[in-house]
């Protein structure tokens, strides 16, 4: 799967780890829903973090259509919100 990062670039990411970061998306709705600001920016940077470490970078010239948009890592409550889908940054497994 393709993951697009706002602002950074696009890394190619297994499926094995989709439900590892679902559990991440998870946790930043319902921080999300009760307004937690620092859970919300900790576990945005969890989920960015992991994405990072899991991934593969692609070359900055390479444009591939993506499968996952996610926020930036500077993203607000209300910049994420404007994203979320009903299941959140990261919607239903794939295939």
């Amino acid at each position: 799967m393709i993951v697009r990062i706002m602002g950074e670039g696009q890394v190619k990411l297994a499926d094995t780890h989709f439900a590892e970061l679902n559990k991440l998306d998870d946790e930043l709705l319902a921080e999300m829903e009760r307004g937690d600001g620092p859970g919300f920016r900790r576990t945005l940077g969890a989920l960015l973090e992991r994405v990072h470490a899991l991934g593969e970078p692609l070359p900055d010239d390479a444009l591939e259509p993506s499968e996952l948009i996610l926020p930036a890592a500077d993203a607000t409550l209300e910049d994420v919100r404007a994203m979320l889908g009903d299941d959140g940054l990261i919607p239903g497994l794939p295939g």
